[in-house]
């Protein structure tokens, strides 16, 4: 593996990290803010990744991202 294929996957992996540690965290807006700066870094990010990486590694990302980026199951009352 090359240096120009490592950086977007050492990119992604931060992102995966930044996107956990930010889902842990309580928010006061109901995470859109957040969740909307995951996806204004994550959309190019996963474009660079499937253009250094490939496809397969693309959808993979994807499915990463898609899954720290899901609406919570419950609900928490007050």
């Amino acid at each position: 593996m090359s240096g120009a294929q490592l950086w977007p996957l050492a990119m992604a992996a931060l992102w995966l990290i930044a996107a956990n540690i930010l889902a842990m965290r309580p928010a006061q807006d109901g995470r859109h803010g957040r969740s909307a700066a995951l996806v204004a870094t994550g959309v190019p990010l996963l474009g660079w990744t499937t253009f250094a990486l490939g496809p397969v590694a693309g959808v993979a990302l994807f499915a990463l991202g898609a899954a720290m980026l899901r609406w919570r199951l419950t609900t928490e009352r007050a």
